[in-house]
């Protein structure tokens, strides 16, 4: 067992944090003593230790609580998951990295802005909020998943043919062609791509701004609404 200031000095939370944790039953301490110290033990620990890597993804407290709260929560599928993640932010940042030093080496003419996109981890992020362990879709999402930037790049190539066709109607045989092209490529390395799924993603096209934003930038302004027109006349 170890006391709170204990686990303070391991893990450098506050005691304050650490009883805030325990107010908001996040982590409960195992037993209390009666002089009214608290103590965790190993199975404590490891759940502070899950916290403590959904902190560093940014997920909110309420929402690290409910995730750790459910019925069917699998621990090791979860650190799975969340080593998918930090390889993701990982990547993002050797990315700024490497494009910091460029700039420092060759100057300003050789700036690139592509590593601060955060698209594809804030989907992945998205995902994961909405359906931490509870759908297959987003296992198989988890078990698919490779090299983000590359899978990003290929399907704004897929939505830069979308932009050279927006001049047609979106009920034409050549938008239905592409968007087919399109659930294919997000099921082969995303998830199962169903009607409903599909449906939601045109949706979310228009929606979010994020998403807008980079699918006009490659096909096109007005490639994301004719995306989520073209899905709504195939479906």
């Amino acid at each position: 067992m170890k006391t709170v200031k204990e686990i303070s000095r391991l893990t450098g939370i506050s005691v304050r944090t650490l009883h805030y944790y325990d107010e908001i039953n996040l982590l409960k301490p195992t037993k209390i003593t009666e002089a009214g110290y608290r103590l965790y033990d190993d199975t404590a620990l490891e759940r502070l230790h899950s916290i403590l890597l959904f902190r560093e993804l940014q997920f909110p407290l309420k929402e690290i609580r409910a995730i750790l709260g459910s019925s069917d929560f699998d621990a090791q599928a979860a650190l799975e998951e969340q080593i998918k993640l930090l390889e993701l932010q990982k990547n993002r940042l050797e990315g700024i990295i490497m494009s910091a030093r460029n700039l420092l080496m060759k100057g300003d003419g050789n700036m690139s802005f592509s590593a601060f996109d955060k698209t594809e981890m804030n989907h992945y992020a998205d995902e994961a909020r909405e359906k931490w362990g509870h759908t297959d879709a987003y296992k198989e999402y988890v078990q698919k998943h490779s090299d983000s930037q590359d899978k990003t790049d290929e399907m704004m190539l897929i939505f830069a043919d979308i932009g050279k066709i927006k001049h047609l109607s979106p009920q034409s045989q050549e938008a239905a062609d592409l968007i087919e092209r399109l659930r294919s490529f997000i099921t082969e390395n995303y998830y199962t791509c169903t009607d409903k799924i599909l449906k939601g993603l045109g949706q979310m096209y228009v929606n979010d701004e994020r998403f807008k934003s980079n699918i006009d930038r490659a096909g096109g302004s007005g490639t994301a609404e004719f995306t989520a027109k073209a899905i709504e006349a195939m479906l």
